[in-house]
């Protein structure tokens, strides 16, 4: 009697298994290869291993009543990625590519926060840091669950959506992401949000240094730095760590 096989874990990483038989072939996704033009090079590559990385679009960030504003900080910066990511999002989600939330997130007691990261927040340690409560509305800055960690209204997240708080510039450190990407079998990742020099360069450059494959989308990522941080980022990336591209050509090359 053949028994029905039953499929353990996630595509392309899966088993089909019943009582007598564990497949472990892990059939691949169907291969959707497109061209992308980039600001060095056109590349081919496959949206069937590919996703965008949305880092740190949060009130904290890009809110007038968030973090860095209230430091003064001008956020208007910050929010420049929101319409193109408003654009693009919906159109890589119907052609199954994942959105991956990359955001602040730490725990109430911040017990895997030295002292040094602190510092970066409150200089001082009499001002607004990690955990304290912002004077204009109470949420605990970038604490998880709290208003100022959470994704600006602008950018809707969907239940499809794939989530991960970190607690460090880079995404990769001390978080599941690497192993949530490579058992999705994604190695071609987009990086989007704020801030570029900062938390998404970090990110991307551990990315490259895992192996993967990546793509700045330069009209989907900012900062509030000073503009030589912009343009050495840009310089960096295309210099040595990936490649630069824009949504508009991420666009035409699915639609292509």
């Amino acid at each position: 009697m053949n028994l029905p096989l039953r499929q353990l874990g996630v595509p392309p990483n899966a088993w089909a298994v019943n009582q007598a038989i564990a497949d472990i072939t892990r059939p691949p996704l169907n291969p959707q290869p497109v061209i992308l033009s980039t600001e060095t090079k056109s590349l081919r590559l496959d949206l069937a291993k590919a996703a965008i990385l949305v880092i740190d679009m949060q009130n904290d960030f890009c809110h007038p009543d968030g973090w860095l504003a209230h430091i003064g900080v001008d956020v208007t910066p910050a929010r420049q990625p929101i319409k193109p990511l408003q654009n693009l999002l919906p159109e890589l989600r119907v052609v199954g590519v994942p959105v991956i939330w990359l955001n602040w997130g730490n725990r109430p007691d911040l017990l895997n926060i030295n002292a040094g990261l602190r510092h970066v927040y409150n200089p001082t340690g009499e001002g607004v840091g990690l955990g304290d409560p912002l004077p204009s509305n109470g949420a605990q800055v970038l604490m998880a669950g709290s208003w100022a960690a959470a994704v600006i209204d602008e950018l809707k997240q969907l239940p499809e959506d794939i989530r991960v708080d970190k607690y460090r510039m880079s995404g990769f450190w001390d978080t599941p992401l690497d192993s949530i990407l490579r058992n999705i079998g994604r190695t071609t990742l987009f990086f989007a949000g704020v801030n570029a020099d900062q938390c998404v360069m970090a990110t991307l450059q551990d990315a490259n240094f895992l192996g993967y494959d990546c793509i700045l989308v330069q009209d989907c990522t900012a900062t509030t730095s000073p503009e030589y941080c912009w343009l050495a980022t840009l310089y960096n990336v295309k210099q040595c760590f990936g490649f630069v591209t824009h949504s508009e050509a991420i666009l035409k090359a699915i639609n292509g």
